[in-house]
């Protein structure tokens, strides 16, 4: 972690130990809106692949969603999700490999990501663009998910019509919204009065507990072909989520796990790069 991060965060613990002393829900409240606003947007260079892109864009919740696409038309429409704090433009390397194949490929920043506008997201939000998508340029038979966007895309496809045609990759997935909200809390050190608190709060906003934001529980409604990649060492996304899926062994799903690729490296890896586009 770097210094001027370690010193934001020593402030925000701060700002939140005296509110919480003040009133536990606005403490709750000012914490809801920090865990849906990324901190940080990647927003660098484009790519050379992604400057022979088509340049899509749409509309959701008023904020204009920057896209991209190759090959129009291709076999089979592949959409590729980035994590939190991410974008799109980190999977360059994976966009010649499948348009070799024949396919067409999407990828999108999703709202307060890269280059697309919005200052928050929730996985509700990420779940309706990926919807949008499908509605806008047409089914999606095959994604590659990353971290928040396996999440979001899993709980996606419980909503959209498919079948064992299709083909869902999630890369170290945020398997558990209670995983990340226990991180979150500890992160900021906050109480157990205001974790409560801030557990209510996202029930009221997102209409379901907490813990139906899950892709232990959504698994079983998939009917798609589904691999796991996750890494051993992974402290973001841990394995303990990953292998609560495994235990329920569903007929579609297989798990391929790494030693050392931490997070981020796992998706940049050629190795498992090649697997996922084979597998597509």
């Amino acid at each position: 972690m770097k210094l001027k991060e370690k010193i934001a965060i020593k402030y925000i613990r701060t700002k939140f130990k005296v509110l919480s002393a003040v009133s536990k829900k606005k403490a709750a409240k000012e914490a809801l809106k920090l865990f849906t606003t990324p901190q940080k947007r990647s927003i660098k260079k484009l790519p050379r692949i992604f400057l022979e892109a088509e340049p899509l864009h749409f509309l959701l919740n008023k904020s204009k969603l920057v896209g991209y696409r190759w090959n129009k038309g291709g076999t089979k429409r592949i959409l590729i999700l980035h994590g939190y704090e991410s974008t799109v433009l980190n999977f360059d390397a994976y966009i010649k490999p499948i348009i070799d194949k024949g396919y067409e490929v999407l990828a999108f920043d999703a709202p307060a990501h890269g280059y697309s506008g919005g200052e928050t997201i929730t996985v509700i939000i990420y779940k309706n663009m990926i919807k949008a998508i499908n509605e806008l340029y047409g089914e999606v038979k095959g994604y590659i998910a990353h971290s928040f966007g396996g999440l979001a895309v899993s709980l996606a496809m419980e909503e959209l019509k498919h079948d064992e045609s299709f083909k869902l990759v999630l890369i170290a997935p945020a398997a558990e919204t209670q995983t990340a909200l226990d991180n979150y809390s500890s992160l900021l050190k906050l109480t157990e009065e205001v974790k409560m608190e801030l557990k209510l709060a996202i029930g009221r906003i997102a209409t379901n507990p907490i813990e139906w934001y899950s892709i232990s529980r959504v698994a079983e409604n998939i009917k798609a072909q589904m691999r796991f990649y996750q890494d051993e060492e992974d402290i973001q996304t841990p394995m303990k989520d990953i292998l609560k899926i495994k235990k329920k062994m569903l007929f579609n799903t297989e798990f391929f796990f790494s030693k050392g690729l931490g997070h981020n490296k796992i998706y940049r890896d050629a190795g498992v790069r090649k697997s996922i586009i084979d597998f597509l």
